[in-house]
């Protein structure tokens, strides 16, 4: 069993992994597959979080053995790899962050009237104070469950709200109307894509928690994470479902803010504030920890001064979403790249899994190999597809 204090870490990994996760896009895809495929959308979610669990149990329980981040891993199963993975995963973390610090300024605009541009000031200043806390890891794990816990309880209360049909959003779970592959993979890139992939099992590693022995840890905190995030989005698909269900229209400019709106009222609408600012932080946080620890191991200056490195990578972040506006051709391109980078990343992580100079006398289970390998080549396809359709449009 963990010590007493090992709990606040598993659950902070956990939560860490569940908000970088919970971010804008999140919010907006969820309410949109509801939109389009009703009742039905439940299975698409049951299938997402199977493949969710196989990706982070086989990824987490790697570095948790291996000892090494996943930059590292890479290099040792083919060098130089490491280094094309962590320029991915930092370019896509800072595309993505610069829509989420947008998210934020929204979110700000709808609770006080500012404007996007000072809602996301005030959304960096808030991330950038968690990193300048003497003890930051502890700071960012009690941020992530702080802000995790209230947007289930706020979404809950929307959910209720609405009155959504369970009876037939369980039996659509199971015996869907209609199948929407693009949207499984959608939902896997967005809940354990890119970043988020390796943001809890670094985290774990940060904080000590490592080797063989600590796997049943591990897996705990794995599973926490996914049901963290599979729990948001279940409850807001039932609010979204509630909204749908009664015939009533979503506004096209900003779903979920209409759903929060139909269900719940002007409450509703302010409610939706604070989840998004609540959603965006986190995902701010999330993303600028993890994509710098992606690049500490390669010299010892960022190791040194990773707290203020962090702190750049946000104000790089919110700069560009100020100046330049939400740049919405590159949040399209970095979301095609996103769905290539997990089969890579997972694929090496599987490849390393079984060699003996990366994870020594640690056998990995058969079933987590076979189960990631269906991910990899399931995301590679769609993926790649993706990145085909879009690239013109990017480019044109």
């Amino acid at each position: 069993m963990p010590q007493k204090k090992d709990w606040s870490v598993l659950l902070g990994a956990a939560f860490l992994m569940a908000t970088s996760a919970v971010g804008p896009g999140f919010l907006t895809q969820t309410t949109v597959f509801t939109r389009s495929l009703g009742a039905s959308f439940g299975f698409v979610i049951l299938v997402s979080i199977l493949l969710d669990l196989g990706v982070q149990l086989n990824v987490w329980r790697v570095i948790a053995v291996s000892e090494k981040r996943a930059q590292d891993i890479a290099n040792a199963v083919l060098p130089g790899l490491g280094l094309v993975i962590s320029v991915l995963i930092v370019l896509g973390g800072l595309a993505f962050n610069i829509g989420n610090v947008g998210g934020a300024g929204l979110g700000f605009n709808v609770l006080f009237g500012v404007s996007v541009e000072t809602g996301a000031w005030m959304a960096a200043a808030i991330s950038i104070a968690v990193f300048l806390v003497k003890e930051a890891g502890k700071a960012m794990d009690w941020f992530a469950q702080a802000m995790g816990f209230l947007m289930i309880l706020l979404i809950v209360y929307v959910a209720v709200s609405s009155a959504p049909p369970v009876g037939e959003a369980l039996q659509k779970t199971f015996l869907p109307d209609q199948l929407d592959v693009i949207a499984i993979i959608t939902l896997v890139g967005g809940t354990v894509g890119g970043y988020i992939t390796f943001a809890g099992g670094h985290r774990l590693l940060d904080a000590g928690v490592k080797g063989p022995a600590a796997l049943p840890q591990v897996t705990t905190s794995a599973i926490w994470g996914i049901s963290v995030a599979s729990l948001i989005r279940v409850f807001l698909f039932l609010a979204s479902l509630g909204v749908v269900a009664k015939g009533l229209v979503l506004d096209d400019a900003n779903p979920p803010a209409s759903m929060f709106q139909l269900a719940a009222g002007t409450v509703g609408y302010k409610l939706f504030g604070v989840v998004m600012v609540s959603a965006a932080i986190t995902s701010v946080i999330g993303a600028a920890y993890t994509s710098v620890s992606f690049i500490k191991s390669f010299h010892g200056g960022i190791q040194r001064y990773e707290n203020w490195v962090i702190i750049g990578f946000i104000l790089v972040s919110t700069l560009v979403l100020v100046l330049v506006g939400k740049p919405v051709q590159l949040l399209v391109l970095a979301g095609a790249l996103n769905g290539l980078i997990l089969p890579v990343t997972l694929a090496t992580i599987l490849v390393a899994a079984h060699q003996r100079k990366t994870v020594g006398a640690y056998r990995h289970p058969v079933w987590l190999t076979f189960f990631g390998g269906l991910v990899v080549l399931l995301m590679a396809w769609m993926g790649g597809y993706t990145l085909w359709q879009q690239l013109p449009q990017v480019f044109s």
